[in-house]
Parts: structure tokens; sequence; C-alpha cells
């Protein structure tokens, strides 16, 4: 298996294992196809940062004229080391903005607020005026629109924390735009959609609901469609992104045109990095308990742990495929002292025997973002492979790393 160039074995070799490895076309192909579907209609591609924070890639999106999507200050910070111009096409969500997120935001000037709450605006209201500053703001509003998917990550239904009703929109407005300059609407219903279909009965809702807000005085000019547009896990073989990318903007673009002057505000993540990422593990033992069959590697749920948050499917495939070997029914885990660690459970799968590389594919969004430090386990490196070129841009964390703050703190 390669990597655009590159040997996937050969990165082992070289940056050990676990190591996370991305492919620098793959993710800046799949921002072209965003920007590609919407280009009959102003627009500006928002990269979700949560789904993948790693200063390299968001330097590679934003040379390539991407916005960001932020949910902390931390994020914000991020993109303002790769580049404090892209302030100005910085989005900042999420329910729980500090007041000195808020300042930090408001200082970078960024592009827009989304806001959360009525709590929220009173907040940004005090800190804008300390600052004598009037940003734009948009309210995240839920329409009540059901997405199938995980319902860890659904978001646009009335009993989720996201968001205000929409029914009381239109209040809110007229409150914010004592302080603040309302400038747009936003909407986020969930993440790893697959139809097209929801997205278009949100926009319509939202369109119907700028339409109101202009009525009433207000210059609304951006509708943020939010993210959530999904891929493929199981190694489908049909899938097709360049198609996926153009149903979703024909779901969203009538709307935005039926109520015109507006730019649409897209945050994608997932879909722009997952499939352009896999994570690599060695095998260390290969065992039997009773009529089940344990591959253990040397990755774990503190590097990945989609599969046992989510029940997430992840393809894992050997680097090296076997020849002459019958397939077998395994659970693939790792070594954390938890039953939940594991990638696969009763998979069919190629052979593997101990000493072997395997590959964790469609791993650039929510890996490395979500890894932690659990059982004390130094976190992964991280490589962006360019052609036939590799970087490092993530170092292995050592064990000094994990140790350096507690004993700063407590002189040991």
């Amino acid at each position: 298996m390669h990597c655009d160039g590159m040997s996937l074995e050969a990165l082992a070799q070289r940056y050990g294992t676990p190591l996370y490895v991305y492919s620098a076309h793959q993710i800046a192909d799949r921002l072209g196809l965003f920007q590609n579907a919407f280009a009959g209609v102003r627009h500006l591609v928002c990269y979700a940062v949560k789904a993948n924070s790693s200063l390299a890639i968001l330097q590679l999106l934003a040379r390539r004229g991407a916005g960001f999507d932020i949910v902390s200050g931390g994020e914000l910070e991020r993109v303002l080391a790769v580049d404090r111009a892209a302030a100005g096409r910085v989005v900042f969500s999420g329910i729980g903005k500090t007041a000195a997120e808020m300042d930090l935001a408001l200082r970078a000037e960024i592009l827009l607020f989304n806001v959360e709450s009525e709590g929220e605006l009173e907040l940004l209201a005090e800190r804008a005026a300390k600052r004598k500053k009037r940003p734009r703001i948009a309210l995240r509003v839920n329409p009540d629109v059901f997405a199938e998917t995980h319902p860890y990550i659904s978001t646009g239904l009335r009993e989720h924390k996201f968001g205000v009703d929409i029914r009381k929109a239109r209040a809110l407005y007229r409150k914010a735009g004592k302080q603040l300059e309302p400038a747009g609407v936003s909407v986020h219903i969930g993440s790893q959609i697959r139809a097209a279909e929801p997205f278009g009965a949100a926009a319509q809702r939202v369109a119907n609901l700028i339409g109101q807000l202009r009525r009433d005085g207000h210059a609304i000019r951006f509708m943020d469609a939010g993210g959530g547009l999904g891929i493929e896990y199981h190694g489908e073989p049909t899938f097709d992104a360049a198609a996926r990318a153009r149903e979703y903007a024909e779901a969203l673009i009538p709307a935005a045109e039926r109520v015109g002057g507006l730019t649409l505000l897209l945050e994608p993540g997932r879909f722009l990095v997952a499939q352009a990422g896999v994570l690599l593990a060695r095998v260390l033992y290969v065992k039997k308990n009773g009529t089940k069959t344990f591959v253990i590697t040397d990755a774990a749920m503190n590097d990945l742990i989609r599969p046992a948050l989510y029940q997430a499917y992840h393809e894992i495939v050997p680097v090296k495929p076997p020849r002459g070997r019958r397939r077998m029914t395994a659970d693939v885990v790792g070594p954390v002292c938890e039953t939940g660690d594991f990638f696969a459970r009763d998979r069919v799968m190629a052979p593997l025997k101990p000493g072997e590389l395997v590959a964790l594919l469609d791993a650039g969004a929510y890996g490395m973002s979500l890894a932690s430090n659990y059982n004390s386990r130094p976190r992964a490196a991280e490589v962006l492979v360019e052609g036939t070129r590799a970087r490092l841009i993530r170092r292995r964390e050592t064990m000094e790393d994990l140790l350096h703050a507690e004993r700063a703190a407590t002189r040991l």
C-alpha cells in the first residue's frame, strides 16, 4: 500500500507506529470539489477545524483560500498561527464561548460569530462594548429537521443542546441589533449525513427566516449552511466524492438564490480530510480465548476512539496483502486496559500475524483530534505526504512530554 508516491511500510519503518499518514493531494482535491460545486454562487468554504487541527493541514487549506469554522479559542489560535490574515475568514461556532475566547476573536476581527443562546448574545454584547466594536453575528437556529445519523452527532432538533428554536429567532435578532450587527443565519443539523435532502430542507427553512429578518430591517447577507456531509467508511467502491459534492450544492443553492444577495458559508470537515488519512499500527500478538480470536495492535482507543465512542466502522487492511492464507474472523483491539478498546469486532478480514503492519482507513478526521494520553500512552506521530515527499508534521510524544507539566508544578 502507498499514500500517493510513498510506501506505507517505508513510512512506518522510518517514523514508527502508531502513525497517522495524510495525503496532501487528496485534501486539496476535496477542497477543490467543494469550491467547484458552489462556483455559481458567492461562497466561502470554512473548514471545520475540529475534524483535524494539524497546523500543516490548516496551512495547506489556508493557502488555497479556505476559511475556517472554529469551536474554541484554541482552534482560533491554531488558525492565527498559520495565517493571521485568515482571521477574516473565520466563523466562530460552539455553545460555550467564554469571555476570554470572545475577546480573542474580537481582537482578531473574525468574519462572524455564530451565537447559540440569549445568554451568549448578552455576554458578546458586553465584551464588544468594552472594545468599542460591533461584531457581525448569526444566530444558529434549530430547524427541527431530522437527519439519519448517529444520535451523538445529530444536532438539528429542538431537544439538542445546540442553537436556538427557530420560532424564537426574530425576537432575539431584534435584541441583538441594539449592540451587535445581525449579518447572517446559521444552521447545522448533524454530521456524517449521506443524503442531500435534509440539508435542502433545513436551508429552505433558513431562507424563509432570512426573508422575515430582512423585512424586519436586518441586512442579512450570510447563510451559514453548516457542515455534516458524510463519506462512506465501508470501502464502498461506487462512492463518488465529486457527485456527492454536486448533490449537496444542488440541495443548498436554490434556497440561497430564492432570497438572493447571500454568501453561502459551508463548513465541511470530515469530507475534506477523513479519506485522506490512515492510522498505521503493528500487530503485537494474535491470541485465542475459547472460540474468539483477538488481533492485538500497538494502536489503541487513545489513538482512535471513534469505534469505542460511536461504534464507528473503519476498514482494516494489511499493508502487505498476505498470500495463500485463509481469511479470519477476529476482534482487532489495542493494549489499553478497557474492554471498549477495540477497532473491530467479529471482523472477517485478511489473516494477520505478529509483526505485520495494518492500516486503519479513513482515519483523517476525528482521529488525532480526539486522541488522548489514557494509560499514559504518548500520542502518535503524524506525517503529511506530498507526492513523493513525506514530511513529519507532529513528532511522536515522549514520556518527558507527558511528565513535563507535572514536574514543573511539583518540582520532581
